[in-house]
């Protein structure tokens, strides 16, 4: 068919328009036309090109998305994306320095390439003769995921690079993020459409590229800014990262307006500083700087620990804390029963998330912090950790201020409240609706019953419904009910129905931990299978009993005692019995075990087995899994990715194995 010259005119026209329009929007954060006249350019363009057969790789129209993806692909890291080493004083960073000319043998000041430390998620580009081929998560470090799909919807990253089209392979490495400005628009946008607001900024971009429809993906205003190469091929680098971020702007990558090359690490101090100053009128949200060695051949000189570069360091900057009032304190009622104060806050902005309530933990900490409802105080906040009140500045309690109490009877079912240790608890058990759906969320999570398909929103609508009043009725559920929901259709209730029948095939060591019982976790109930065998045993066990299994100490005792002399429990247990969930008994040798008394600790990715797999094997077998390296430590099985635990067995002089040896160990020592 031949193409009118207009109409290759107008294609190249409209093009031209958009990608400056994306520039402004996204770059610039100064739109000049309103969304309505962008989507009438986008619109006219899409037609004249499906029309017309005209699509390249390089349209603007190839970011608005695709239909969904099955699944993401798994991507190796050629080069591994390390993370990187973190200070938090001027000490700290000099100290850096001073390892750096020792190991170079040289007293004289480094060179430094100095940028933000952007608050958002870490992705790699690879790009192939120019055009974009790839773009994967971080991962691991070593494996991450394929989110290409996503990747092709953000504006500032071009599909096509024309300067690299003679050069066989160039990966850039950068941070995916969305700006303060993105973030107000997209909650104004949800505001005005009704629908879920948005916590953060970066929970928002995670939650973005992980998305399998990237015409959801498309939808949100994400950017990004490059700050390192990796794998090259056909194109040499210049020997300094100042010069090869010029390179990446050159070519048209974006990279971050903010960086500096800093002579000496006090320079770099300063540079941390004023950037601090400037953190509330930065156009994104950050965490800290990232102070790197300027010179390529140094670093390569310097090297890398097993999971940070020697020759980069991270300066984090102190948690944000802002001032506000506290409205009133409510409780909630976990899974276990536990009642815990939540302070309700006049709405404050601080650390990149509006905080309008945070947990008080228990009656201790306000007694600490001597909180009355009315009070003004700090809340601290820095990345991703929960908000905190830390200081009361402005006491309420000569205002008539209220003091916090904590209520006679439960919040969710009126029983009496009882108090342990610290804690306050429901005295109710399963009965207590806010319990019923934590113990039936607890009992059909992975690591229990792995039913798939009884997420959360089922489980709300279950009990809400009046369907489910215990975990046994999980196993009256059939598809005909399943499909009566709402928002089930008749393949996934199918899909549940056979997830349900299918876990009742399990085991001891599962249906334990399932239960829920007070402070037995995987561990534990792996060393209660292996002990006593069989379920009866266990419930006829006394505390004397109980403490002589591995780990296993007088407070726990008592609460797997406590739980088996309930009639409750153990009717709850034989209902699941009677509907068909089963396992079969454990053979128990009076022999000692082949790693009794010896203590593991796993780190890293385990390829061929889960971590609690490998954990349940190594309990099986009579050893202590721990979670950190002491000198009682008598092995560490280190995966890819293993960080500071390896490093402390290294300095220790620990054993240590990879995951190969350890599957022949445990080959050689099973039965």
């Amino acid at each position: 068919m031949s193409i009118p010259q207009k109409v290759k005119q107008e294609v190249a026209r409209l093009r031209k328009q958009i990608d400056k329009h994306n520039h402004l929007y996204y770059t610039e954060g100064a739109p000049q036309i309103p969304d309505a006249d962008y989507d009438e350019l986008m619109s006219r363009l899409q037609f004249l090109e499906e029309e017309y057969s005209l699509i390249t790789p390089d349209s603007p129209t190839q970011r608005v998305g695709s239909a969904p993806q099955g699944e993401f692909r798994e991507v190796i890291h050629e080069q591994p994306m390390l993370s990187l080493d973190k200070v938090s004083d001027a000490k700290a960073l000099t100290d850096f320095e001073s390892r750096i000319q020792k190991r170079i043998d040289s007293d004289g000041p480094l060179v430094y390439s100095c940028e933000p430390k952007i608050d958002g998620v870490a992705v790699s580009l690879l790009y192939e003769q120019g055009v974009l081929v790839r773009g994967a998560t971080r991962g691991d470090g070593v494996k991450g995921e394929d989110i290409t799909h996503n990747v092709k919807t953000i504006r500032n990253i071009p599909l096509v690079v024309d300067g690299l089209k003679k050069v066989a392979a160039f990966e850039v490495r950068g941070e995916i993020f969305l700006s303060k400005q993105g973030f107000l628009r997209l909650n104004q946008k949800a505001e005005v459409a009704g629908s879920k607001i948005f916590v953060n900024p970066r929970n928002t971009a995670a939650g973005a590229v992980r998305q399998l429809d990237s015409r959801n993906t498309s939808k949100i205003p994400l950017q990004m800014y490059c700050y390192s190469v990796g794998r090259v091929d056909g194109l040499q680098l210049p020997e300094q990262l100042d010069a090869t971020f010029a390179l990446l702007e050159k070519l048209g990558l974006p990279v971050n307006p903010d960086r500096a090359t800093c002579k000496g690490i006090s320079k770099s101090l300063d540079y941390c500083m004023a950037l601090l100053d400037k953190r509330e009128s930065l156009a994104y949200e950050i965490d800290g700087a990232v102070i790197k060695v300027n010179e390529r051949g140094l670093q390569e000189e310097l090297g890398t620990n097993v999971r940070s570069p020697r020759w980069a360091m991270a300066y984090k900057f102190p948690a944000e804390e802002k001032s506000t009032r506290v409205l009133s304190v409510d409780f909630q009622v976990g899974r276990t029963g536990t009642i815990t104060p939540v302070a309700r806050l006049e709405p404050v902005f601080v650390g990149g998330v509006t905080v309008s309530n945070t947990t008080l933990h228990n009656m201790d900490e306000i007694a600490r912090l001597g909180l009355h409802i009315g009070d003004k105080v700090i809340v601290r906040r820095a990345g991703d950790v929960i908000p905190k009140v830390v200081k009361v500045i402005e006491s309420a309690r000569n205002k008539k201020g209220s003091a916090i109490k904590v209520p006679d009877k439960c919040p969710a079912c009126d029983s009496p409240v009882e108090k342990e240790g610290v804690l306050f608890k429901c005295s109710a058990g399963i009965i207590c609706p806010a319990q019923r759906k934590e113990s039936i969320r607890h009992f059909a999570s992975r690591t229990a019953l792995d039913i798939e398909g009884l997420g959360n929103k089922l489980v709300e609508q279950l009990v809400d419904g009046g369907v489910l009043q215990n975990v046994a009725d999980i196993f009256t559920l059939d598809t005909a009910t399943i499909a009566d929901l709402d928002r089930m259709g008749q393949k996934s209730a199918e899909n549940l129905a056979n997830a349900i029948e299918k876990s009742k095939q399990t085991t001891l060591p599962r249906f334990l931990y399932a239960l829920g019982i007070r402070e037995v976790g995987e561990a534990t109930a792996q060393g209660l299978a292996n002990y006593f065998g069989n379920i009866a045993a266990i419930i006829e066990a006394d505390v004397v009993q109980l403490e002589a299994v591995p780990d296993v100490g007088p407070i726990v005792a008592q609460h797997i005692a406590t739980f088996f002399d309930n009639t409750e429990n153990l009717k709850l247990i034989d209902a699941l019995q009677a509907s068909g969930v089963k396992w079969p008994d454990i053979e128990v040798s009076a022999a000692e075990q082949p790693l009794t008394g010896q203590t593991y600790v796993l780190t890293g990715t385990l390829e061929q087995l889960t971590r609690n797999e490998a954990k349940a094997q190594l309990i099986a077998l009579g050893a202590k899994v721990a979670g950190s390296v002491s000198r009682n430590t008598d092995c560490v099985v280190a995966g890819p990715g293993a960080g500071s635990k390896l490093e402390k067995a290294e300095e220790l002089n620990i054993e240590v194995i990879d995951e190969e040896e350890f599957l022949q160990r445990l080959k050689q020592l099973s039965p």
